[in-house]
């Protein structure tokens, strides 16, 4: 069986999910980081790079992806995983 695989909304290069920072969007419309990769709702997928990371607000990945607004919360928890 293989592994899944999700899109970088910033490179839109296809990794293994494990190997990807995931934000999530619930039916409520509450956006959060998702450290599990498991969380309900839709989720966007981000590489674990800082390369990556640097370019998301250029290119609007998340709110792009999650077709709504991403709060500033999110990307300091996003920053603080991809600097581990």
């Amino acid at each position: 069986m293989s592994t899944p695989e999700r899109m970088c909304v910033v490179c839109r290069k296809m990794q293994e999910k494990k190997n990807l920072i995931r934000v999530v969007r619930n039916k409520d419309g509450e956006i959060n980081y998702d450290p599990t990769g498991k969380m309900p709702g839709r989720g966007a997928y981000l590489c674990a790079s800082r390369e990556c990371f640097d370019k998301l607000p250029k290119t609007k990945g998340f709110e792009r992806s999650l077709k709504c607004f991403v709060p500033a919360e999110v990307f300091s928890a996003v920053n603080e995983k991809i600097g581990e």
